[in-house]
């Protein structure tokens, strides 16, 4: 294919055509755009457009005109404005404007980045076509009757085609908006989920070939201990229980399930939970505290809320040194509970990853090899489920985990 040059053709597009820059100086025009504007290039490029074509002294027209431009360039889509007056000054700096009418196509070029760098302004000067059509209405009585309800019939029409074709514009932009917003969440869900049947994969990896592995020993080895093996197979086969019932509830909760939800007091529910885990099972060394509000009522699933507390508290022992404080306060029309323990703490940059599937710090990994990254997740997932919050407040030292739930309104609504 022979070289093209493109700004010779650009020169001989019959089209009136000029370039403007982001900052809405003309950076080149062409052959019929000096022609259809009356202006050189000498007296165009590298000056603000408003200031050569300010439009009129009412500047309403100036003003659609910028409207126009900074939508191309916040949307990266043309924009036809239809027909639209805009007067020129003849002579340049003379204050004397002459109507003018226009049809207006700005279109985006797009620089290196992506980004809209620069805007085409296409115009057509239609002001021959309008006046002759006003001619037509004043010319001599009999055409003058004959044709005045027609031609203002058409020139009424040319405008109103005009708006209709602006509206139509504007319904259009709002609806590639919208598809674009769609576009975007469904990118990022798939882009979720990719990443859950990764992390999911290589979360189950472990387990699986150590269950694989076990079982091609004791079949290759007669006079392998059964017993051990077995109990070491249905070690990770619970493992994989786990794992895949956590990925269950955290699916259950995205998909945002109706919960079975009664007032609960959430004081009671705490003490209980922390009275019933000491009876079960006390880490050593590590001491757990209430300092509960009574009466602070929330509408919840009591077995989702247990579960969420249960999974606060054992990172919490994980991590602990010597003790582990749980408050139940009101504060500011919000149920709040704290857990907070002595550790080591997380990092700033960390806080929001220990809410990602499987993350699991190095200090975690370190105090419990078998865990799977998905308690806190889960605890998250759930607070939000109840129209609530779970985050890391700053403390030192150690780390605190404050999650806050509604009130329960009373019957008159307060």
């Amino acid at each position: 294919m022979a070289d093209v040059d493109f700004s010779a053709l650009f020169q001989a597009l019959p089209v009136a055509c000029s370039i403007l820059s982001r900052e809405w100086e003309y950076v080149t025009v062409n052959c019929a755009y000096e022609r259809a504007s009356g202006r050189s290039r000498e007296q165009l490029i590298g000056r603000y457009v408003f200031h050569v074509f300010p439009g009129g002294p009412e500047g309403d027209s100036a003003r659609r005109l910028r409207a126009s431009l900074e939508r191309v360039v916040n949307e990266g889509e043309a924009d036809r404005m239809g027909l639209q007056r805009y007067d020129v000054e003849e002579p340049a700096g003379s204050g004397v404007f002459q109507e003018r009418h226009w049809t207006i196509v700005n279109t985006p070029l797009f620089g290196p980045d992506g980004r809209v760098a620069w805007v085409v302004n296409q115009v057509e000067d239609v002001t021959g076509f309008v006046q002759r059509l006003r001619e037509a209405d004043a010319g001599a009585e009999p055409v003058r009757q004959a044709l005045a309800a027609g031609t203002k019939a058409v020139e009424a029409e040319l405008f109103a085609r005009a708006r209709e074709l602006q509206e139509v514009n504007q319904r259009l932009r709002r609806a590639q908006a919208r598809e674009r917003h769609a576009a975007e969440a469904a990118r990022r869900a798939l882009e979720i989920q990719q990443q859950a049947i990764a992390d999911t994969s290589h979360d189950l990896r472990g387990p699986v070939s150590g269950l694989r592995t076990r079982l091609e020993v004791a079949l290759s080895d007669p006079e392998a201990d059964s017993r051990l093996v077995l109990d070491a197979a249905l070690h990770d086969a619970e493992r994989i229980g786990d794992i895949v019932a956590d990925l269950l509830e955290l699916a259950r909760l995205e998909a945002r399930t109706p919960l079975d939800t009664r007032s609960v007091d959430l004081a009671r529910l705490v003490r209980a939970e922390v009275d019933r885990r000491d009876e079960a099972h006390r880490t050593p060394g590590v001491r757990v505290t209430v300092d509960a509000e009574p009466g602070v009522i929330v509408d919840v699933s009591p077995v989702r809320l247990t579960r969420l507390l249960n999974n606060l508290l054992d990172n919490a022992e994980r991590h602990a040194r010597s003790r582990i404080e749980v408050t139940v306060a009101r504060e500011r029309g919000e149920a709040v509970l704290n857990v907070t323990d002595d550790g080591p703490g997380i990092p700033a940059d960390e806080r929001e990853s220990v809410f990602r599937r499987f993350f699991r710090r190095a200090d975690a990994r370190r105090f419990d090899p078998e865990g799977s990254g998905l308690g806190l997740p889960i605890a998250r997932q759930i607070a939000q489920a109840h129209d609530g919050s779970l985050h890391i407040a700053d403390h030192s030292p150690g780390t605190r985990f404050t999650l806050r739930l509604p009130l329960q309104q009373s019957p008159d609504g307060f």
